[in-house]
């Protein structure tokens, strides 16, 4: 599957989601339509674009807008930036401090709350898809098993992941992302 064909998956499960139906259960329904083989294919192309940005700077930007973040939330995190669409995903992909500018972090902030776009049903939805197929959600995981062998599919490697820094220091966090930092953790006090 191309990265093209990927996004527009996204994109049409993004306009079928509502109020009442959330992105995640969306793309399960639009997988669904697609045979198991592009299941599997959708699946890879979803870890690549979700292990791109396996990286410090973002997680330093989920970190901030979820007022912490461990490795499980990040995993949604990603999951959540993917569920944007893809002209936010690249926007972030190429300046995390990018996410200051979008609505929802915008109300999560004024609100107090730290849920916005993290969307942890969204790394499951190819696998309820290939699960209302077969009529057993567990055969994904033997299916993906067997794809990645046979595909030579791997998981990113953690070292291409940047500078790392501390997440815990607000100056360096004002430093890395001006903008979701005052957002987030207000502006930064100036000495003298």
């Amino acid at each position: 599957m191309d990265t093209t064909e990927f996004w527009t998956i996204v994109e049409t499960a993004r306009s079928a989601t509502t109020a009442d139906k959330p992105f995640a259960e969306a793309l399960a329904d639009e997988l669904a339509t697609r045979t198991k083989e592009h299941i599997l294919r959708y699946q890879e192309r979803f870890d690549e674009v979700s292990g791109a940005v396996y990286r410090w700077d973002v997680w330093a930007a989920a970190y901030l807008i979820g007022g912490g973040c461990s490795d499980d939330s990040f995993m949604d995190f990603r999951a959540g930036l993917i569920a944007l669409g893809r002209d936010w995903y690249e926007k972030v992909a190429a300046d995390p401090d990018g996410l200051a500018e979008h609505p929802a972090v915008i109300a999560a902030a004024g609100a107090d709350r730290d849920e916005a776009l993290f969307d942890e049903e969204a790394n499951y939805a190819a696998g309820c898809a290939f699960g209302r197929i077969t009529g057993d959600e567990e055969d994904f995981y033997e299916a993906w098993t067997e794809y990645e062998a046979s595909h030579g599919h791997s998981a990113r490697d953690s070292d291409d992941m940047g500078e790392d820094f501390d997440f815990d220091d607000p100056a360096e966090m004002h430093s890395r992302l001006p903008r979701l930092a005052a957002l987030c953790l207000g502006e930064i006090a100036r000495p003298g």
